[in-house]
């Protein structure tokens, strides 16, 4: 488990990130026309797993737009992970012209717990922590980073950097 704050107040997640050098876990999710991304989608290729509480959120919608232009511009794929339903991904996606990014979500598998990312306690009990995960063509993870403040943004060069 980790320990992170929301504005200050610690609340902790269901474990940790995996780590770099270990086989990133398998995940299914469910994109935006309901049928499922899994790991095995990605074999062959680098991903970047930018995982989040919502894209509802002022530092989430963020993230997503600053993967979306800087991951993608380069040819990386980039998985946007939260608890959000598929049809709020969509929108968001669609109304703010979000389309270098895949989104997936976790609402129906077991992704934060393989990835150790649910939050347990606190007011967002139930969602994903702020976190990024480095993949490589093979599966193993190059990077990851758990960020300590929820509403912080995550370190996007230090990903990109080890792409």
């Amino acid at each position: 488990m980790a320990t992170i704050t929301l504005k200050g107040n610690p609340v902790e997640t269901s474990g940790n990130l995996p780590a770099v050098g270990s086989q990133a876990p398998d995940f299914t999710l469910v994109k935006t026309d309901l049928s499922e991304a899994t790991l095995a989608d990605y074999r062959g290729s680098k991903l970047v797993l930018n995982i989040f509480p919502s894209v509802d959120t002022p530092t989430c919608a963020t993230s997503v737009r600053t993967f979306n232009k800087r991951a993608a511009d380069n040819g990386i794929n980039v998985l946007c992970v939260s608890a959000d339903l598929p049809f709020a991904a969509a929108r968001f996606c669609g109304a703010e012209g979000i389309d270098k990014v895949a989104t997936g979500s976790s609402f129906r598998s077991d992704f934060g717990a393989a990835y150790g990312q649910t939050i347990t306690t606190g007011p967002l009990s139930g969602i994903l922590a702020r976190s990024v995960v480095v993949i490589d063509e093979n599966g193993k993870v190059l990077h990851a980073e758990q960020v300590a403040e929820i509403a912080d943004e995550p370190d996007y060069d230090a990903a990109l950097k080890a792409l």
